[in-house]
């Protein structure tokens, strides 16, 4: 899994996200190679230079809606201190691997802007894994597999001292080229049925339609195609004022947003999916922002690179 190829110009990552049992916690994490959000890796490119191994990251963003802080650490790193082959990926400090029927992630970054250690262990228990594989392009060169919409997720940080567990959610996301060629932005969403875990892309292409993408995943980890509900408008984010939209039966809210960057934005929402009532996991992404000038400058102040 973890020793997929990457060509020049492209990139691969594995995603991760979790909210507690109890409702406090919330976390993401990605690992990275080929960084696409990499102004690095952009100014490279420039010069010819576009060895996605050079440009690798683990980001972590841990949530707190008790104290309203969250911590979020991003920290490039070049190819000498990346390793990686089937089973496991390492970056810097940081590893993930394979272990029997569980991904366990073992943490060591140093959070931004101020600095404060990010030190742990994640487990993430797939529930059932899924062999789908989607293209999400036009042209074949962007792809999306959702190894496990349904998981279990144990948390156990020394710094900070937290521990918890929740549901969560693993998927990987690879391509040939940088992914602003190929996107102008989407919004994408996850989220547990009754029985099953619904997960929803709606993304604007360069070359092509539109794609409405929106798939239930039963605990055999078995893909089946719904009609995408309607597209429901969402308010901006407070700072950046990123849109945000999110595919419901009915209207949908904003329950907390967890992240507000110039181009991109988490949120916890309110919807309702197949006759249910669902909090989901949602994103959005916008990569015209993203490709700004202006964007590009404020990134290395929350991703240093330490090559």
């Amino acid at each position: 899994m973890f020793n997929q190829p990457v060509i020049n110009d492209g990139y691969l990552w594995w995603y991760t996200d979790a909210l507690s049992d109890d409702g406090r916690y919330g976390l993401t994490l990605i690992a990275l190679v080929g960084n696409v959000f990499s102004p690095y890796y952009a100014k490279a490119r420039q010069r010819g230079e576009m060895n996605p191994n050079d440009y690798c990251a683990i980001n972590v963003a841990i949530y707190d809606r008790h104290t309203n802080k969250g911590l979020w650490a991003m920290t490039e790193r070049g190819q000498r201190q990346l390793f990686r082959n089937q089973h496991e990926l390492a970056i810097g400090p940081s590893q993930l691997r394979w272990e029997h029927d569980t991904v366990i992630i073992q943490l060591d970054e140093i959070a931004t802007p101020l600095p404060r250690r990010v030190r742990g262990e994640i487990r993430i228990h797939p529930r059932a894994l899924t062999t789908h594989h989607q293209q999400l392009d036009y042209h074949g060169r962007h792809y999306w597999w959702p190894i496990a919409p349904d998981a279990q997720v144990e948390v156990r940080l020394q710094y900070p001292s937290i521990h918890w567990s929740g549901a969560g959610y693993l998927d990987s996301n690879w391509g040939d080229e940088p992914i602003a060629a190929g996107f102008i932005d989407w919004d994408w969403s996850r989220a547990k049925l009754r029985h099953h875990t619904a997960v929803l892309y709606d993304v604007r292409r360069r070359q092509g339609d539109p794609l409405a993408l929106a798939l239930r995943f039963n605990r055999h980890g078995e893909a089946e195609p719904f009609n995408p509900p309607p597209r429901q408008s969402l308010p901006p984010t407070f700072w950046w004022k990123i849109a945000r939209t999110m595919q419901s039966d009915n209207n949908s809210r904003v329950l907390e947003t967890l992240e507000d960057t110039p181009f991109y934005a988490r949120s916890t929402l309110q919807a309702h999916l197949l006759g249910e009532s669902v909090s989901a996991v949602h994103e959005s992404l916008s990569l015209e922002r993203f490709i700004q000038p202006w964007v590009q400058l404020l990134l290395p102040v929350r991703m240093p690179r330490r090559a």
